[in-house]
């Protein structure tokens, strides 16, 4: 994706709650344009455990600095890519990214904010 988008993944409490959610792991989002309730509906999902919620589509819902489904939603295709940067109380922040991104192997490359918890320090740090 040209421009970084941020979401809020919301609905956490009706499925696994944070349990499965971890800094840096990669969900998919995937476009339901079927959903009953939102026609811009964008489910998230991990492998083997199915939906994990959905990206936040209501300002109730949506944190500050986030897009919400409907601002991405013409801005991916059929699916795209979220890294977790955030796991909140109720909700998680990720990144978007697109399918090449990911599947081409290029995720890693795309890391804006880098965490080495091993690293020392810096003096006046602690």
């Amino acid at each position: 994706m040209d421009t970084v988008h941020f979401i809020t993944v919301t609905g956490i409490d009706h499925y696994y709650g944070k349990t499965p959610f971890e800094i840096g792991r990669i969900t998919k989002i995937v476009k339901e344009p079927d959903n009953p309730h939102d026609s811009e509906a964008i489910r998230v999902e991990l492998p083997f455990i199915g939906s994990v919620g959905y990206v936040a589509n209501s300002a109730n819902t949506v944190y500050r600095g986030t897009a919400s489904a409907g601002r991405i939603y013409d801005k991916i295709g059929d699916y795209a890519y979220a890294r977790v940067f955030f796991v909140t109380h109720s909700s998680v922040i990720a990144l978007v990214l697109s399918p090449g991104e990911v599947e081409d192997g290029d995720a890693e490359k795309k890391e804006i904010f880098i965490v080495d918890e091993e690293a020392e320090p810096l003096s006046g740090e602690e």
